[in-house]
Formats: C-alpha cells, sequence, structure tokens
C-alpha cells in the first residue's frame, strides 16, 4: 500500500504544479466571467462575437473539467489509500493503473498550451545551399511531413509546389489541418541538414545539404490586420502540376508580394485566380501575424538573456546517412540510428522531446552540439 500511496503523492504533486503553470484557478473565474456575459440581453446583437464568446467559453470549460476531474480522482483514492485499509488494495491498484495514463497525458497536453498550438499550421520547405541534392533533400523531407501527417491522421493541402530543375522541389507550402498541428509542428521550424553520397555525383563523393523549414499557425480568419493594397503587388500565372481537370489553363495561380516586408506568398491549388488570391491574402496575413509574434517573443527572450531562435545556417537537426547512421536534434540532444524510419514520418519523439525543452528552456546551444559532417 505504501507503494501506490507514494505514486498517488506524486501524481497530486505533477497535477498541483501543472495546474498552476496552466493557471486552471485563473481559467475557471474566466468560465464565471464569460457565463455572465453570456446572460446579459444584448449578448447576441453581435452574432460573430458571441459566438466566438461560445467557442471560447466551450474549450475553457473541457479545459478545467479535465484537469479538476482528475485531481479529484487523484486526491480521493490518496485519500482512500491513506486509511491503510489492505482490503482496498486491489481497487487501489486498478485505479493507480488508470490514473498513471491519465496524468502522464494531460502532462503532455500542458506542453501544448501555447496560445496557437490547437491550430491548424502552414508548413513551408525551401531548399537551400547544395543545389541538386538540396532540391532532393526538400522532397524527401516533403515526403517525411506527409507520411507524418498521414500517420497521425492530419489532412494536408498542398497549396504552392515548385518543382527543381533536374529533380526534387525548390519549394513547397502545404496546410496540415487538424488539432494540435501547430503545437506539434513548431519543432520542425528552421534549417535541416542531410549528410550523405549524393546520388548526383558521378564520383560517389560525401554532399551536405540544407533545407529550410517555416512553420506557422494556419488561423485565417480569426486575424484582424489591415494591410494596404499599396503595400501589395500582385501577380498572376498559370498553374503548375501533375495535370488534370484541377491544374488550370489560364493565370489562375497567384504570387502576392509583401513590400514592405519582403514575403512572398504563392498559392495555386484552389480553382479560380479569385480563390488562389483570397487563400494568398490569408496566408500571408497568417505570416505577418507570426513574423510580429516572433519579434515579441525576440524581445521579451532578449530581456530574459535567452537564445533559443533557429536561424538560417544554424541547423535544428542533422540527418547523417554516411558514414554512419544517425538524426540528432541539436537544440535537445535527442538522437535515433534510425534515419529511415524517421524519413518515414517517426518524428513524434522529436516533436516531444522539443516541446519538453520548450517548457525547460533549452540548454544545449546549436553551435556547441552541431555534429561535424
Amino acid at each position: 500500500m505504501e507503494q501506490l500511496i507514494s505514486s498517488l503523492q506524486g501524481m497530486k504533486t505533477q497535477l498541483g504544479a501543472l495546474m498552476s503553470q496552466l493557471d486552471i484557478a485563473g481559467k475557471q473565474a474566466r468560465i464565471k466571467q464569460l457565463e455572465h456575459a453570456s446572460t446579459e440581453t444584448e449578448f447576441w446583437a453581435n452574432a460573430d462575437l458571441a459566438q466566438k464568446t461560445m467557442q471560447e467559453l466551450s474549450i475553457l470549460r473541457a479545459e478545467v473539467e479535465r484537469w479538476n476531474n482528475t485531481a479529484t480522482r487523484v486526491d480521493e483514492a490518496l485519500e482512500l489509500a491513506q486509511l491503510g485499509d489492505s482490503s482496498f488494495f486491489d481497487e487501489m491498484s486498478e485505479e493507480v493503473a488508470v490514473l498513471v495514463p491519465l496524468v502522464d497525458r494531460l502532462s503532455f497536453e500542458a506542453m501544448l498550451s501555447g496560445e496557437y498550438d490547437r491550430e491548424n499550421a502552414i508548413l513551408a520547405i525551401h531548399a537551400g545551399a547544395g543545389g541538386t541534392d538540396s532540391q532532393d533533400w526538400g522532397q524527401m523531407l516533403e515526403r517525411m511531413f506527409l507520411r507524418w501527417a498521414e500517420q497521425n491522421r492530419y489532412k494536408v493541402e498542398v497549396l504552392e509546389r515548385s518543382d527543381g530543375e533536374e529533380a526534387g522541389i525548390k519549394s513547397v507550402m502545404m496546410s496540415i489541418k487538424g488539432e494540435f498541428a501547430f503545437g506539434y509542428l513548431q519543432s520542425e521550424a528552421g534549417v535541416h541538414r542531410l549528410v550523405r553520397i549524393s546520388p548526383f555525383d558521378a564520383a560517389a563523393r560525401r554532399h551536405t545539404s540544407f533545407v529550410k523549414v517555416e512553420v506557422w499557425p494556419d488561423i485565417q480568419g480569426e486575424i484582424e490586420l489591415d494591410v494596404p493594397e499599396k503595400d501589395l503587388r500582385i501577380e498572376t500565372y498559370r498553374s503548375s502540376g501533375a495535370g488534370g481537370q484541377n491544374v488550370q489553363k489560364n493565370e489562375s495561380a497567384v504570387r502576392i508580394i509583401h513590400i514592405p516586408s519582403g514575403l512572398v506568398v504563392a498559392v495555386q491549388d484552389q480553382r479560380s485566380q479569385q480563390q488562389n488570391r483570397e487563400r494568398a491574402m490569408q496566408v500571408l496575413k497568417a505570416r505577418l501575424f507570426e513574423l510580429e509574434r516572433k519579434k515579441r517573443e525576440a524581445q521579451i527572450a532578449a530581456l530574459k538573456g535567452e537564445n533559443i531562435d533557429a536561424a538560417w545556417g544554424n541547423q535544428i537537426r542533422s540527418y547523417v546517412l554516411h558514414p554512419y547512421q544517425m538524426v540528432k536534434d541539436h537544440r535537445t540532444g535527442h538522437e535515433v540510428g534510425n534515419p529511415q524510419a524517421v524519413l518515414d514520418g517517426r518524428l513524434n519523439d522529436f516533436m516531444e522531446s522539443y516541446l519538453r525543452a520548450k517548457i525547460n528552456g533549452f540548454s544545449p546551444s546549436l553551435a556547441q552540439d552541431a555534429v561535424e559532417a
């Protein structure tokens, strides 16, 4: 019985710390505030605002109820176990066996408690230094993320894709839809490095290729940004692809350049130019919003003396296929010796390691952890 009591006390402490971190008490107060607002006479006068309020209320209720119910179960089980009655041993053992994975699951959910972690994600891949090898590496990463999305039941929509001259891709932009898509995929933003014997080198020499991955939340209609027309240059061009009914023969694809920031967004997957333009504007606003969010985070990090940004030229992860087999994340130190499994979409261990490190603060520097090719 002592072992059960110790396990329950550990869970109680863990839940208490996580609930404090997530401000469950503050969210409970917010629920009461929203419930009171929803009873006001003029509440439904603004239908859009009322709908957003009710949506927030529903999400908060579910979250608070989940945490409070689990904490109550742990407290009740602990009180019963502390009675010391051995006749309850089997019952307590069964309850602890249920509570352990439940608390572990909540602990993991706490790592996905960012403001936009529940949102869909937009993921962009850009081939970098390394020529054809880099473009081939870009396509390998595209396949890796598609496999990951399939394995985790996320829906993928390719918004724009530019093929390489000889092989691979120059770039691709995908919308990945499903709960916590951004929460998971935020770990992949940065430079990915591949070391291998080049299949494009007749002398079979070892090459190092770099590809940049960008990720931002696809929050679409929730973004209220005023983007003046004078700040935009809009171009149209003919959609490219494998053919079929979805590829238009007229100039239906749209490219929008945001002049002040230099951001470029191209969309070609929709059936009409107008649809492509609307989607491109949604993506552009999401990128501008994410840009501002990262600026704010960088300012806060600078004040704290932190530096956790993975900039171009500072690889976040290395995939080594020769002279040995390894994938290593330089931010967390997490590594595996089976790169093929990772390239087949087995990314969750890397994502979870990143999320845990993000909460605790990144200790290893990218430069110190760099793997020599």
